[in-house]
């Protein structure tokens, strides 16, 4: 397992230049237009992939294979009335739909999407005479910052079912801020593991380390559970079904967004498909070495987009896969899987993880203290099962006495 030789982007280890700051400002703009037609095609392939695993049609009258019908909602979106409910927040009304749009991009710049990420690669291309890597910024923190922006994009949710002035998308949005709280935390505990094994909070620096094959892949390298834990709390964070909650429409009508019309309704239609290709690519790089893979004869930085598209694809698959098979969850469910479930678990996870590192620092037997740390891990289960159970018989015990004819008098 290997570990990035440049502390940052080697564009700016010289001078910085006009050279160097329209690199810069090619590649956001190169990731914007990227971003903004995968968005396009994965409303495409959604609706396609869900058509025929319900042997439906789909898409098939805008373009070929009616690839252009997004091209054409978003026309028509564009041209609908634009409505303000009486009784909304005006400001804070406009405002919500780009508070959900602008984190989901600035998300995907520090997503490595090539580079030479082979055997003896350090993810570097060049450009203009150049060496940059093919991200837009690599942030030493740029896992700390992709935790901030997931976090952030819960307030245009919010505040747009709060400013609207209505009951339904005031429940949507209270549902999403309880959601993100139980579901932020064990996305985070998910990636301690995932620091743990690189030493790293660059996301460039972690593609790196999983260089050499599949076994350096993260997904292996910190025991699987913490990428399956990322992925349904990931989910959730998306607001994706079976998590979709917050717009639940046999309960609140269409939910935080029932009052939006027109260009802002597709302001958040266009957030929540960016927010899904941004977190398949974050899975992508986080556990499944980004870039990384076999290259061929022809330019590796070229491989390693192919590579890194490849896997974008699959998650994507994944996603839709969810949507199109899994019913939605009650909410009591959601909050029970979140915090009685996933944040337990990614917490022992991390503890069982950290145990085998500082056992392997100190040459301890890897055997001894994994079953040492599984017998730990499993009474702590056993015990927290207990507690629960003892808790429900608790309040199924106070319902029925104040329920019985002698409670109630």
């Amino acid at each position: 397992m290997r570990t990035n030789v440049f502390a940052l982007d080697p564009l700016f280890l010289d001078d910085v230049g006009f050279e160097e700051v329209g690199i810069v400002l090619l590649k956001v703009v190169v990731a914007f237009v990227m971003l903004l037609v995968s968005v396009m095609l994965m409303v495409w392939f959604e609706r396609k992939f869900i058509s025929d695993m319900q042997n439906r049609i789909g898409p098939n009258v805008a373009g070929p294979f009616g690839i252009l019908q997004t091209f054409a909602d978003g026309i028509k979106l564009f041209f609908k009335e634009d409505l303000i409910p009486e009784r909304s927040d005006r400001f804070v009304f406009k405002l919500a739909p780009y508070l959900s749009l602008v984190p989901a991009f600035l998300v995907f710049v520090i997503v490595p999407i090539g580079g030479d990420f082979g055997e003896d690669g350090d993810g570097t291309v060049t450009w203009f005479g150049h060496e940059t890597f093919l991200q837009v910024a690599d942030a030493p923190v740029g896992v700390l910052f992709f935790l901030a922006m997931s976090s952030l994009a819960v307030y245009g949710v919010m505040l747009a079912g709060w400013s609207s002035g209505s009951k339904y998308p005031l429940l949507g949005s209270v549902r999403a801020s309880a959601q993100m709280v139980s579901y932020e935390a064990a996305l985070g505990l998910s990636l301690a593991a995932v620091i743990l094994k690189t030493g790293s909070l660059s996301s460039h620096d972690i593609a790196l380390a999983q260089t050499g094959g599949i076994v350096n892949w993260n997904v292996l390298a910190t025991g699987i559970v913490p990428f399956v834990i990322f992925l349904i709390a990931g989910t959730a964070e998306l607001n994706r079904p079976p998590f979709d909650l917050v717009e639940a429409e046999q309960e609140l009508v269409g939910g935080f967004h029932t009052e939006y019309s027109s260009l802002r309704f597709a302001l958040f239609f266009l957030a929540e498909f960016m927010n899904t290709v941004t977190m398949s690519a974050i899975i992508v790089t986080l556990f499944f070495g980004g870039p990384a893979g076999p290259t061929y004869a022809g330019p590796a930085w070229l491989w390693g987009m192919f590579w890194f598209m490849l896997k974008l694809l699959v998650f994507l698959g994944v996603f839709v896969w969810f949507r199109a098979t899994l019913p939605r969850l009650r909410y009591d469910q959601l909050m029970d899987l979140g915090w009685k479930i996933l944040i337990p678990l990614s917490l022992g996870w991390f503890l069982f993880v950290a145990a085998l590192e500082i056992g392997d620092n100190r040459g301890w037997s890897r055997v001894v203290v994994a079953i040492v740390s599984g017998a730990a891990l499993a009474l702590g289960a056993l015990l927290m099962s207990a507690a629960i159970s003892a808790s429900r018989r608790q309040r199924l015990d106070e319902q029925a006495e104040s329920d019985s004819p002698v409670g109630a008098r």
